[in-house]
């Protein structure tokens, strides 16, 4: 009977093999044919499906009909966006929409992956509120340690001056010390103490300040490649505080590529894309900046993977586990997020921060 009824429906019937939901469209939106994972996720029967409008089946149906026209026009050869779709009797599910020309005039190949939506919005709630409880301890910490530690500074000098000379080794290790802690409580409040100077911030100019001062300081063994969408508008933010969170995260990158570098084929990429209906942070956005700083690297030890935004964990020797903390403070004050996916030779942060 569909064969019949579906002339198409042979030619397509390899999309039923696919775990992916599938549905090939005219240019107005209506089915022409839909897979049997399409099928189970809406919860009604393909019968149904075919010659209804596909838009229909999305909570903002306006933006899949947009992609149809853009598609039929060739603006584009592939679009892609997160969406929500309308289920029976469920609640709606998750979905990035990949929409694609055929070879076929008046065809178009509508693509939906179900997001793991749950799981990443406790991931994204687990991150904020981790950032603010970083923030209150940082603030707290750092202040509890300020007093006392000017106090012993001050009491070391005073006894330097009534010992013996060959005693003042063990005031100038104990004055050395005191001066250490101080410049990582200074680290620590300065997030805190810098007032948030708002401006307009073009992100390829915040990126290429940060892939020079990278190319400075390792001018061998390391190649830094970037891959922009010039699209991108300008926003409001503080340029200072994007420039010192995209060096935090680039610089960490690149001492844990040092192998690499001394082989010489260490790679630090930087690629802008445009985020469309992106949901972060408990609030949905039509248009968000993607910033991706990805390199070859070992990857981030799974020992730390759940906690590298933490304050003071570090996955190298001598680090003193700030830079990510302070990059993750710096993006939150921009009403972003930093995420990472890390695996061993591949390691992308990606920062996301909403556009106007």
């Amino acid at each position: 009977m569909e064969q019949a009824r579906h002339p198409s429906f042979t030619r397509f019937q390899s999309f039923d093999l696919l775990a992916t939901l599938v549905a090939v469209v005219r240019g107005d939106g209506t089915v022409l044919f839909a897979n049997a994972a399409l099928e189970d996720a809406l919860g009604t029967s393909r019968r149904m499906i075919e010659g209804s409008p596909l838009p229909d089946c999305f909570t903002e149906p306006h933006i899949l009909q947009n992609a149809l026209e853009g598609a039929g026009s060739n603006e584009f050869a592939a679009l892609r966006y997160d969406a929500w779709l309308r289920r029976l009797n469920h609640e709606p599910l998750p979905v990035h929409v990949i929409v694609a020309q055929t070879e076929r005039p008046g065809e178009i190949i509508v693509e939906l992956l179900p997001l793991e939506a749950q799981a990443k919005q406790d991931r994204e709630e687990r991150l904020i509120d981790q950032a603010q409880a970083n923030k209150e301890l940082i603030r707290n910490l750092a202040h509890e340690i300020k007093n006392p530690l000017g106090g012993i500074r001050g009491a070391a000098q005073l006894l330097q001056l009534e010992i013996d000379a060959g005693l003042t080794e063990y005031t100038q290790v104990i004055i050395h010390e005191a001066d250490r802690l101080q410049t990582l409580v200074d680290r620590l409040l300065a997030p805190h103490r810098r007032p948030h100077v708002v401006g307009d911030v073009n992100i390829h100019e915040v990126c290429e300040r940060v892939r020079s001062l990278i190319l400075a300081e390792f001018p061998r063994g390391l190649k830094v490649g970037r891959e922009y969408d010039t699209s991108i508008p300008e926003f409001r933010g503080d340029r200072e505080q994007l420039i010192q969170a995209v060096l935090n995260i680039a610089h960490n990158a690149c001492q844990a590529l040092a192998e690499r570098i001394h082989a010489g084929d260490a790679q630090l990429v930087f690629r802008t894309r445009i985020a469309r209906q992106v949901t972060f942070g408990k609030q949905r956005y039509r248009l968000a900046l993607e910033l991706h700083v990805m390199d070859n690297g070992p990857g981030v030890p799974d020992s730390i993977k759940d906690r590298i935004f933490y304050p003071l964990v570090s996955g190298r020797e001598g680090g003193s586990g700030l830079g990510l903390t302070l990059a993750q403070t710096f993006v939150q004050q921009h009403h972003g997020l930093i995420e990472c996916d890390s695996v061993p030779g591949r390691t992308d942060f990606k920062i996301l921060i909403p556009l106007p």
